[in-house]
């Protein structure tokens, strides 16, 4: 018995506590966290960007930090820490815990990087660093594919990189983002830039005008769905306001890097599609929301959006840039939405769909980042201008990230509908020197693992689906006959596994299975095809109904597998 238990047996009365329960705000910590947010509002939907700043200051997440920005926000600290651990680019310190070293690198390990040695590059930098100054970890796609394998040291992206290379990024302190020469605002306005918006604003187009120019060009969402951009614009305006939108340049499918290349060359191409759907669907905000793994592209928003609202071009609407925190969950629309509101990443049940219910409980449209470039394009040269492009059926033009064994990887713009031997034989200089065509995912980590006997095939929406596949966001890494096609596979469900929310049952607790049974020498056929039912019929979203793709193509496609 414990003395205040002694003391109340013998008085009757509980001795007051010398604290209030709970986790105690220490004094110096709440004035920090007070002086790092300033005068930005404490509202419930800033909670990733404070956690943000606290982060960038700290190198890490305290325990003293948490509660002190929970008290601030007025929050729960149930709800901060939940929030603050479920992004993996948040360090979380416990108490009694060390902080993580001053410098973290992280080297992909996803697809195309493993293809080109990221395991060894990873198994050199841990051996060549200082664990109590440097800290490798291994991460997810960066959208780097092209220039494959990738290593962030700090902030600042090291392209194809070696050992000795990052270790050169490391000695100099070359830990922030250089960012690359684009397309600013003067620039796009000398060539016409704000033309349509500014015909938009003044009334010499209307909402109808412009979605059925989109409708007649066959425009679709290109960031994995390929649903009509039309039809959503009108679902969306056919929803009682108030109204917002959502830019998802969350693009993290292993093998995607389009959407990063459009917004660090021609950035007002994007914005200006944006405020273009913003207006049309009346839209009172716009959040645009970007992977954390783009810095340098922050800084080109940052930038172009103050420049563009100081010249007038977006009087009808909010702009509001938010920054993800590492979870591939957010590039899932309802996801996102989630996030924007400063919430852990979990898919939504659905319906209602976020067109009827999206952000704070409004209708939402919610567009890609490539859709939304080809709006001014398309509006300009017409719409048959744009679905007169196109081979095999397919109508339009695509924008294919090109990685793998190939030797001219890169974002391609080609027909929609072009075949792989097509894409890879007049637009990526052919295959590797050395390498001949065995296999290919056509539309990244969800699409599946297609034969070189289909490379005859489009690579267009409703092309694949027949065959298990899909073109999803036109993610094409090209495989050849030294890869193993069990081993990339694994590599793809041990992404999932690593991906996976966690909210539901057959996603969170399947892929951690299927990732042990495809770790054996023999691989349990039947059970292996139980499993990826129950997670493609059973998972809340399309991470899990997507996952046991990649293993169900070796099975379907590639009779030499092992087992």
């Amino acid at each position: 018995m414990t003395e205040v238990t002694r003391e109340a047996a013998r008085t009757g009365r509980r001795k007051a506590r010398p604290t209030p329960k709970g986790r105690q705000v220490d004094p110096a910590a709440l004035e920090r966290v007070r002086a790092l947010l300033g005068e930005a509002p404490r509202r419930r939907d800033l909670l990733i960007e404070h956690l943000h700043l606290i982060h960038d200051a700290h190198g890490h997440l305290s325990a003293a930090h948490l509660a002190a920005l929970a008290q601030e926000m007025k929050l729960s600290q149930a709800e901060v820490y939940e929030v603050a651990t479920f992004y993996a680019h948040f360090d979380v310190v416990k108490e009694g815990e060390t902080p993580p070293p001053p410098l973290t690198v992280r080297v992909c390990d996803s697809l195309s990087c493993a293809l080109a040695g990221a395991d060894g590059l990873i198994d050199a930098l841990a051996a060549a660093s200082d664990p109590a100054a440097v800290r490798i970890v291994r991460a997810p796609c960066m959208g780097r594919c092209e220039t494959a394998p990738v290593a962030e040291v700090g902030h600042n992206h090291v392209v194809a990189a070696t050992a000795e290379r990052v270790g050169a990024a490391i000695r100099a302190g070359d830990t922030h983002p250089a960012v690359p020469p684009y397309q600013d605002l003067a620039a796009y306005r000398t060539q016409g830039g704000y033309r349509l918006l500014e015909d938009c604003l003044n009334g010499r187009r209307t909402p109808e005008d412009i979605i059925g120019i989109l409708s007649d060009a066959n425009l679709r969402g290109l960031g994995g769905a390929g649903f009509p951009t039309g039809q959503k614009w009108r679902f969306v305006r056919a929803e009682a306001g108030p109204r917002l939108m959502a830019v998802n340049a969350d693009e993290g499918e292993p093998g995607t890097f389009k959407d990063r290349f459009y917004l660090e060359t021609e950035p007002h191409r994007v914005l200006e599609g944006m405020l273009v759907a913003a207006w049309a669907v009346e839209a009172e905000a716009a959040y645009f929301y970007l992977r954390d793994e783009y810095p340098h592209i922050r800084e080109i928003l940052l930038a172009e959006i103050a420049a563009l609202e100081a010249d007038g071009l977006a009087p009808h609407t909010e702009i509001h840039l938010r920054r993800g925190a590492g979870a591939y969950i957010c590039g899932e629309e309802s996801a996102m939405i989630e996030s924007i509101e400063g919430k852990r990443g979990l898919p939504r049940h659905r319906p209602p769909y976020v067109s009827q219910n999206g952000i704070f409980g409004r209708p939402t449209l919610v567009n890609n980042v490539e859709t939304l470039f080809w709006i001014p394009i398309i509006v300009e040269k017409g719409a048959d201008w744009f679905a007169g492009h196109g081979r095999h059926g397919g109508k339009g033009l695509r924008s294919y990230s090109v990685s793998g064994r190939v030797k001219e990887p890169g974002v391609k713009l080609a027909p929609a509908g072009v075949t792989l031997a097509e894409l890879i034989d007049e637009f990526c200089g052919g295959m590797a020197d050395g390498h001949t065509l065995r296999g290919f995912l056509p539309g990244g980590a969800s699409g599946g693992i297609l034969p070189a006997s289909m490379a005859d095939r489009p690579l267009e929406f409703g092309e694949l689906e027949k065959f298990g596949s899909f073109v999803g966001s036109h993610a094409v890494v090209v495989l050849s006959d030294r890869d193993d096609m069990k081993a990339c596979a694994l590599n793809l469900m041990q992404f999932f596994e690593d991906e996976s929310c966690g909210q539901c049952t057959p996603c969170r607790v399947g892929t951690e299975k299927a990732v042990k049974l495809m770790q054996r020498e023999t691989w349990d056929e039947p059970l292996l095809r139980e499993l990826s039912a129950a997670m493609t019929d059973a998972s809340i979203c399309g991470l899990g109904q997507a996952a046991a793709n990649p293993l169900l193509s070796v099975f379907r496609h590639f009779p030499d597998r092992p087992g």
